[in-house]
């Protein structure tokens, strides 16, 4: 597996994240260890870093940060934060201790959207595209401070510091990278005025041929992947790993209707429309409540048209699911490897026609 690692890619732009196991799928007594274990295959593999989720029904997304920072000498956290949960001041304070006591940069996945139940649990109430506006606030107040060799003054409407200042400063090259959801307009121009990278569950690669994307932002997607060398064995894989769990269905029937999130509505919608086809874009896992993406399904060579299509239209941020074990991380660097080569042949026919 040392021989075949994401950082053996070349430099093309492109970066891979995994994703951090779940408190609420677990018990006390192995969570630990889980989040230590995947968070030392995903370096092993040569992800950039690896997303940490928050709700109310998770353990503290920051305090799985510094489990996974003490089990890894490189890999950077991808904290989600939501801005109801603490003062901006608070999470930039979180952001430059990591940087103090482990030389280690930090990546945040601003939340604006959730399950309506949390928010209001907490008493906010505020319109789902109001929470755009509130989290770029939140947003700037934490890049201002982070850069800042002076204190900081900020008045908005949701948000007021007064010559603040963040001890102790963070060193510039482990200045944080921002994601943040892209999947509505209110997200696009968020993503915009906070400089943030726009991540969204993609559609199949076709809708892009009718549906460009916007190039002048920076985006990404959150997707799984499973690959072997043959269709059948790949759908062996998935079928055996998200096999159709009625109780699931139900509760992800129930969760759609307490979520605000536009994607997750729209993947319901495709979900229904594609449930019979068998093409690389798989939906099951999300039907059954497993995880919160499509995944790509098939031979390493069809997966790698899919993923290419993706990077061709200017996708370079790719978060994974939940790796089982170090073995699929190694499945899905083939297909990567495979996706980057041919989207360097397409870009490069492109240019020359």
């Amino acid at each position: 597996m040392s021989r075949n690692t994401f950082k053996q890619i070349p430099d093309t732009g492109v970066e891979i994240f995994s994703t951090c196991p779940q408190s609420s799928q677990s018990d006390s007594r192995s969570y630990l260890r889980q989040v230590a274990d995947v968070a030392r295959w995903s370096e092993e593999a040569g992800c950039r870093g690896i997303l940490v989720y928050t709700d109310n029904s998770l353990v503290d997304p920051w305090l799985v940060s510094q489990v996974i920072v003490e089990n890894t000498s490189s890999l950077s956290p991808l904290v989600a934060v939501q801005p109801i949960y603490m003062h901006p001041y608070t999470a930039a304070k979180m952001i430059s201790s990591f940087g103090f006591m482990y030389n280690r940069q930090i990546h945040l996945n601003m939340v604006a959207g959730g399950f309506k139940n949390d928010l209001t649990s907490l008493g906010d109430e505020t319109p789902h595209d109001r929470r755009y506006d509130r989290v770029v606030e939140y947003t700037l107040i934490i890049k201002q401070l982070l850069a800042a060799k002076a204190s900081v003054s900020f008045s908005g409407e949701f948000y007021q510091v007064d010559n603040l200042r963040m001890a102790p400063p963070l060193l510039p090259e482990l200045f944080p990278g921002i994601l943040i959801s892209g999947s509505s307009e209110e997200g696009i121009a968020a993503a915009r005025a906070i400089g943030a990278t726009a991540v969204r569950y993609p559609m199949p690669s076709i809708e892009y041929e009718r549906n460009p994307l916007d190039n002048s932002l920076k985006a990404g997607v959150r997707v799984g992947v499973i690959a072997r060398d043959s269709e059948d064995m790949a759908w062996q894989t998935a079928l055996a790993r998200f096999p159709e769990d009625r109780k699931g269905q139900i509760t992800h029937q129930l969760a759609m209707k307490v979520s605000d999130s536009v994607w997750h509505k729209q993947l319901s919608e495709m979900g229904r429309e594609n449930a019979t086809e068998r093409n690389p874009y798989w939906l099951g896992p999300f039907q059954n409540y497993k995880t919160f993406c499509p995944y790509l399904v098939g031979s390493y060579k069809r997966v790698a048209e899919e993923l290419s299509s993706y990077i061709r239209v200017g996708y370079k941020t790719f978060i994974l699911d939940i790796p089982p074990n170090l073995e699929e991380l190694g499945h899905i660097n083939i297909v990567f490897k495979e996706a980057i080569s041919l989207a360097s042949v397409g870009v490069n026919a492109a240019t020359a026609s």
